[in-house]
């Protein structure tokens, strides 16, 4: 079993209380395609593009097309209780494109630290002012120096799909949230 399809069965498991219907609305933003994605993440996460390509493919079958999505970069570190902080850029068809900030606490059976490069598709963002929540969900990671997989947050109808790939050891599974900001902050609460 590879790393990816432990990430898939883990994100299943995460993902159970925000499976909600991604069928379209009228005023629902547009969306972008699953080869606008991995286009995208070809030219942000370099030669992991087919590990990518799974990821993007998965997610596109079980939540269909994300309206937005985010590259940037974050690092975290574990010890039962842990801490994840990121940057990055969000990208939409009818906003444009911002930039924004994530940080959140964990708790769980996990120890390690990892530093990502990070593709985070956002379904369902009904305005670009929605991704300043909290955004929970279940998360795991098994990898000694280097790792690809990714996980699922739920908030009020919007998932967020982080998409990782990173360097560092990392083993566990613990109970998270990312909190979005306009600014960085330290407080991961």
């Amino acid at each position: 079993m590879t790393l990816v399809t432990r990430r898939q069965l883990l994100a299943a498991a995460a993902i159970g209380p925000f499976a909600l219907s991604t069928r379209a609305r009228a005023d629902a933003p547009a969306t972008f395609t699953s080869d606008e994605i991995v286009d995208s993440g070809h030219r942000f996460f370099g030669s992991l593009s087919r590990g990518l390509a799974e990821a993007v493919q998965e997610a596109a079958r079980r939540w269909g097309l994300p309206n937005a999505y985010i590259l940037g970069q974050e690092a975290s570190a574990a010890f039962v209780g842990g801490l994840r902080y990121g940057e990055g850029r969000m990208y939409t068809r009818n906003a444009g494109d911002e930039p924004v900030f994530w940080q959140g606490p964990s708790v769980g059976f996990d120890a390690g630290a990892d530093g990502d490069r990070t593709m985070m598709l956002v379904y369902n963002l009904p305005a670009v002012g929605a991704i300043y929540d909290r955004f929970a969900g279940i998360d795991g990671s098994a990898y000694f120096i280097g790792g690809f997989g990714f996980t699922a947050l739920g908030a009020e109808g919007v998932i967020v799909v982080p998409i990782r790939t990173g360097v560092g050891a990392r083993l566990g599974i613990n109970v998270s949230y990312l909190k979005f900001t306009e600014q960085a902050t330290w407080n991961p609460f």
